[in-house]
């Protein structure tokens, strides 16, 4: 599996090691990834994805998995969190339709 957020695309980055001396050797840069169970309250059920530190952090800024990765550009998105985001979308629209329904009837 690839070291990369399924969520915010950080992945792994290059660069060098500078000594006090400033000698350079070359290293990398590996983000903070945690295998999560997150609970979607639309599709109520648990998700598991690979997701950053950051990524944990901006999900509780949000307000919750379903808001957050609603708001996402879909560029920055894996293919499983791109079918999670589409089945979210088609649960929202889906439940907006059926109050619409329930208040004409009223």
């Amino acid at each position: 599996m690839t070291k990369q957020c399924e969520l915010t695309g950080v992945k792994i980055s290059h660069g060098n090691n500078v000594s006090h001396a400033h000698n350079k050797t070359k290293r990398t840069f590996i983000p903070n990834l945690q295998r999560k169970h997150i609970y979607s309250d639309i599709l109520n059920q648990m998700v598991r994805l690979k997701i950053s530190t950051k990524a944990i952090k901006s999900i509780e800024c949000a307000g919750g998995f379903d808001k957050y990765i609603v708001s996402i550009p879909n560029n920055r998105l894996s293919s499983k969190a791109l079918k999670l985001k589409k089945s979210i979308k088609k649960k929202i629209i889906k439940s907006s339709k059926d109050e619409q329904q329930i208040s004409k009837k009223k």
